[in-house]
């Protein structure tokens, strides 16, 4: 297996990591992930294709590229794939051909070979997707026994409209799977927050879906307000601040759950998840070192899983995480880095929301405001 990472910008292939001689030509995967304006402009799509013109494409918009040990904007961040045993497939749905996202996951998957499948690696919209209901298709119709990992588009900071494209310019409401076969592939991952609860463990008490009325049967958005304090004033942006970690009725596992938006009229919050009936939550608040603590944690899980240093490491962060760390941003790529020994390719992007099991090789979630890792190597 070879690998390399090219940054595309301003009309051009500004930066390149090959030390391992990758024929453009040979290369059998590329994942690319950039701004919205640029990964759905035909004229890049073309340039990326002519460069690698037998590869399978799969791009996703993003809220923040990382190439190497950076985190950039307005880029579009690309690894190349060149196996030695290792096959791919993917499939691809439009949200808008199904009636719910949970039936939208069970096609993706059902289209998929399923004979000696390792790992499926999902790129979704992640504005018109319900990325809790994607999840819990993908794990029916994979009987939660094959590795899935992944995120949500992204479209910076202005959650207009995020785009996924397969082998053709991404547009909205694509959702997108590689599935990756053969037995000398080497896969692992960790997805860590690094978030501090506080305050009661209280019980949600009228939800639908992500949106959320009543915590103990009181108002959740003035439940909410009386936590933030001086932070209130400033919602919803300072929503990213305060996220809500849920129990769900089954499990102890904790996941966290990012607000989107704030509604006066109806008392309500939306979350990029569901936050189901009689679920366990508890508020949060940001640790700017726990939160860069938390990436060195999820690449020492997957260290754990595969004591290998892996030959790409695909990074799917959260732009809550880069709103709150702005300047330190780089640190939680760099902190990534240091844990494989600075021999491990980076690439990856900022997202909506990140898929990932909670447990080695367990059913996937979704979740908010981690750094999930998934690593790859070829024996």
């Amino acid at each position: 297996m070879k690998v390399a990472s090219f940054l595309y910008e301003n009309q051009d292939f500004t930066k390149e990591i090959n030390n391992e001689q990758l024929s453009v030509e040979k290369t059998n995967l590329v994942i690319g992930f950039g701004a919205r304006d640029l990964v759905a402009d035909q004229s890049h799509y073309n340039a990326i294709r002519e460069k690698f013109p037998n590869a399978v494409l799969a791009m996703a918009s993003s809220a923040g590229e990382i190439f190497d040990k950076e985190v950039l904007d307005n880029t579009i961040s690309l690894v190349a794939m060149q196996f030695d045993d290792t096959k791919i497939n993917t499939s691809e749905v439009n949200i808008e051909d199904y009636t719910s996202s949970f039936d939208a996951g069970k096609a993706l998957v059902a289209q998929l070979p399923k004979a000696e499948l390792k790992l499926i690696f999902v790129l979704s919209d992640g504005g018109k997707v319900n990325g809790s209901e994607l999840v819990k298709g993908i794990n029916e119709a994979t009987e939660s026994k094959i590795l899935v990992t992944g995120g949500l588009a992204g479209d910076g900071s202005k959650f207009e409209k995020t785009y996924v494209g397969l082998n053709q310019v991404p547009t909205s409401g694509k959702i997108a799977a590689i599935g990756f076969y053969g037995e000398k592939l080497q896969v692992s991952h960790g997805s860590i927050g690094g978030w501090e609860s506080f305050g009661l463990e209280r019980t949600v008490t009228k939800s639908d879906k992500n949106i959320l009325y009543e915590i103990d049967n009181k108002s959740a958005l003035e439940l909410y307000k009386n936590y933030l304090g001086k932070y209130a004033q400033e919602l919803p942006g300072s929503a990213l601040l305060f996220p809500l970690s849920i129990k769900l009725n089954d499990k102890e596992d904790v996941i966290v759950r990012t607000i989107l938006s704030i509604d006066e009229q109806n008392q309500s919050m939306t979350f990029a998840g569901d936050l189901p009936l009689g679920s366990k939550v508890r508020f949060m608040k940001a640790n700017f070192d726990k939160l860069i603590d938390a990436a060195s944690d999820a690449a020492n899980h997957c260290l754990r899983m595969n004591t290998m240093s892996p030959k790409v490491a695909l990074l799917i962060s959260c732009v809550g995480r880069k709103v709150i760390l702005n300047n330190r941003i780089d640190e939680e790529v760099e902190a990534v880095s240091d844990i494989f020994n600075n021999t491990t390719l980076l690439t990856g992007f900022y997202s909506y929301g990140e898929i990932s099991p909670l447990r080695p090789f367990s059913g996937c979630e979704l979740h908010n405001q981690t750094m999930t890792i998934t690593c790859l190597n070829e024996l």
